[in-house]
């Protein structure tokens, strides 16, 4: 049986990868699967800092791991709105293409600060619940971890450099 193509995303805070998540899964007729869905649907109000986010979204991977891997064989093509922004986070998803031998897709969404910035205030006017995290300082957080993807992690990658 052929294998279901993973696809996940690589871009700082607000550079529009949840966006792209959805319309891509609805496009190829493919299973969406949201960190911040599930992390909002299990521990609601409980990630209010990246310390926080680090320690609820570890919960995550192994079920996570295992649900991917599981519709990944049985053919199904699966979008991961889960952030690749670090090595660490990209070897995670490493292994869940080697162990199921599935296809993949790393798309590197690759914007301006400023324009990250931009988008991520629209969202807090469209989804006011995300203002307490979505903000200029947790987006400097995060930003200093995050790694641009290199052709040496063996990922076909596929960069975007537009917004829409």
């Amino acid at each position: 049986m052929e294998k279901g193509l993973l696809t996940f995303f690589c871009g700082k805070m607000g550079a529009g990868k949840s966006t792209r998540a959805g319309e891509l899964a609805e496009k190829a007729n493919a299973v969406l699967l949201s960190e911040d869905e599930w992390l909002q649907s299990l521990y609601p109000q409980k990630i209010d800092s990246l310390e926080s986010y680090v320690r609820y979204s570890s919960f995550l991977k192994l079920p996570m791991k295992k649900l991917v891997q599981s519709i990944l064989s049985a053919g199904t093509d699966v979008v991961m709105d889960f952030p690749a922004n670090t090595i660490s986070q990209r070897a995670w998803f490493r292994e869940i293409i080697s162990e199921s031998e599935s296809p993949h897709r790393l798309i590197y969404i690759d914007l301006p600060d400023e324009v990250c910035l931009e988008q991520i205030k629209k969202r807090c006017l469209e989804q006011p619940h995300r203002s307490a995290t979505d903000t200029q300082d947790m987006f400097a957080q995060v930003t200093k971890y995050f790694v641009e993807p290199g052709s040496e992690e063996g990922f076909n990658i596929a960069r975007v450099t537009k917004t829409y």
